[in-house]
């Protein structure tokens, strides 16, 4: 019987011996561990490389959407914006994305507006270069020779303001306040203690098309309106401020006779003519007599004066009152300003329009020839209602 068969019944056989691995095999063994931990370590990045390039992607395209970067915020902060909005699919993926190209600190605050569906590049474009949205807008234009009254009445429906609002404060240019950074133009502080005005502000809101903020308020578009005004005189002639001093008129007097002179003429060249008859009156102390003056006293505009249009009781009549009224009756433009300032050199007194279509004046030194002029005047417009 051989070992085996000679092993009691329910004797637990002997274990085999240890197994012992050679060199060579814990070898291989170490050589195939490092290549599965290499292959699963190649797997998650590249699972991770996938999912990087997929979050860099664009996001399904959409309706523009508005969104606003506050000043100063991180790129981290932008990157959520962006993935709130929409625009873009992972917000650390994108913030790790601009801190390996080293881009997204020239990011400009402001409000936005883009798309889903942008392509990345074109977003960090239109950050980088603050390609934020316009801010709305109005636009108005103010013709020469308009009144405040007329003035106000179109920024009030332009820009959905209060007109009494504006009217206040052309009554009471103290309450104005300097905006944007501006300095208030000394000619305003003047006209406080003014007497006598209906708006002390007459005359001083320039004439010109502008474009301002949709949300300015009644405040920041009269400043404005007087600040161009100091700036626009910039562009008269050289030597203007000398000959304001020669002329022995104030500022607020020479703004007066140009919007005389604005409502009187439309041709540019006769603009310093009639500012000669002004002065030249003046001089000989006679009322200037200028319908306009009778015009912006009755508050109405009429086609034709009558006679007791020209009795109306106001400082503003210069058929009854002596020398130049209170204040300017309408917004002069710059020419105006200029023939105020350069008046021409004649002996006239008097004009009268043409009546032939023109806009022009027939112009005389005695009441003789102005007596002349204006049946030549009629003669004309009679000739012209034949035809």
């Amino acid at each position: 019987m051989d070992r085996e068969q000679s092993m009691e019944i329910g004797q637990t056989p002997p274990s085999p011996p240890p197994t012992r691995l050679t060199a060579r095999s814990k070898r291989w063994m170490a050589f195939w561990t490092f290549i599965c931990l290499i292959l699963f370590m190649a797997g998650g990045a590249g699972g991770v490389l996938l999912y990087a390039a997929h979050s860099l992607q664009p996001t399904e395209p959409g309706e523009p959407v508005r969104f606003t970067v506050p000043s100063g915020v991180s790129s981290s902060r932008i990157a959520s914006i962006l993935e709130k909005n929409g625009l873009i699919r992972d917000a650390m993926t994108f913030a790790y994305y601009l801190k390996l190209k080293d881009i997204g600190r020239g990011f400009q605050a402001g409000e936005y507006e883009m798309a889903p569906g942008t392509e990345l590049s074109r977003i960090i474009e239109m950050l980088n270069n603050g390609e934020t949205v316009p801010p709305e807008m109005i636009r108005f234009t103010i013709p020469e020779g308009w009144t405040v009254e007329k003035i106000a009445t179109l920024i009030a429906d332009t820009a959905g303001l209060d007109r009494e609002e504006i009217l206040d404060l052309a009554r009471h240019p103290e309450k104005l306040k300097a905006t944007e950074g501006k300095a208030m133009p000394a000619f305003v502080g003047a006209l406080a203690d003014r007497e006598g005005l209906t708006y002390k502000l007459e005359g001083y809101l320039f004439p010109e098309t502008y474009e301002m903020l949709a949300d300015s308020s009644a405040n920041d578009i009269v400043f404005r309106l007087v600040r161009q005004l100091g700036d626009r005189l910039a562009r008269l002639p050289e030597g203007w401020e000398t000959k304001l001093q020669e002329s022995g008129l104030s500022f607020h007097e020479i703004l007066t006779v140009a919007s005389l002179i604005e409502r009187e003429v439309v041709l540019d060249e006769e603009r310093p003519i009639v500012a000669s008859v002004i002065y030249n009156r003046l001089a000989k102390k006679m009322n200037l007599e200028i319908d306009a003056t009778v015009q912006y006293a009755l508050e109405e505009h009429k086609e034709r004066l009558l006679y007791d249009d020209l009795e109306v009781d106001s400082p503003y009549n210069t058929y009854k009152n002596a020398g130049l009224p209170p204040g300017p009756i309408a917004s002069p433009g710059l020419k105006s300003i200029e023939a105020a300032l350069f008046p021409a050199e004649t002996k006239y007194l008097f004009y009268v329009t043409k009546k032939d279509g023109s806009g022009g004046h027939l112009f005389a030194e005695t009441f003789k020839e102005h007596q002349r002029n204006i049946s030549i005047s009629n003669e004309t417009a009679k000739n012209a209602g034949e035809q």
